[in-house]
């Protein structure tokens, strides 16, 4: 942490309210583009989490690299001669049986969406996850688009209002001239029935 605050990633400040929040155990959602910096924050993040939470690790290729002694670390696996494809969304449904305190999950590019946010609405509190989207607005909009992919017939606004209860932090990362920086953190405030979208407030990063 103590890096990206000398490069200018994030501030002082942000740096204290994150580890903060994965201390009190807050959903956290890291978007950003490709090269923006998402795994290494999303690494970084975890150091904070005490040493005595059992993590489940959940990736496509093996890329964080959690210093923590109580982890299980999950990884997927194609389709081989004899051996079927094991994707993100059997890992997650397996996930649960090895009592996790936390769920993290390198990336989300699909359909695993719905089966991680039932264990963020099941007591899995504390779990991280990144998403590529353009700002921390658009997403709350791109999960609930995975989401959909699962081919759960849910409606549109029932997403919104589960996303809006599982997660409680957004943080998007940029990369502008090169230079990777936290450009938005926002807290999650509920489902706004009215609007029919999430409700997000703006933090100073």
């Amino acid at each position: 942490m103590a890096d990206l605050i000398e490069k200018g990633t994030l501030s002082a400040k942000t740096a204290e309210l994150l580890g903060e929040m994965v201390t009190n155990r807050q959903n956290i959602l890291i978007s950003g583009g490709t090269g923006s910096g998402k795994t290494t924050l999303l690494n970084i993040l975890a150091d904070s989490i005490p040493d005595d939470e059992r993590i489940l690790l959940i990736e496509d290729t093996s890329e964080l690299n959690i210093r923590k002694s109580n982890l299980v670390r999950f990884e997927t696996r194609r389709e081989q001669t004899g051996l079927p494809a094991v994707t993100v969304r059997d890992l997650l449904k397996a996930a649960l049986r090895h009592r996790p305190d936390r769920i993290i999950v390198g990336e989300v590019r699909g359909g695993e969406a719905f089966d991680l946010l039932q264990a963020l609405n099941t007591g899995h509190a504390g779990s991280f996850c990144t998403l590529h989207a353009n700002s921390a607005g658009q997403a709350v909009t791109r999960f609930a688009d995975c989401v959909l992919q699962s081919g759960i017939e849910l409606p549109h606004r029932a997403i919104m209002a589960n996303i809006g209860s599982a997660v409680d932090l957004l943080v998007h990362i940029g990369r502008t001239k090169g230079q990777r920086r936290v450009s938005e953190i926002a807290a999650m405030r509920g489902f706004d029935n009215e609007r029919n979208e999430c409700r997000l407030d703006a933090l100073t990063p």
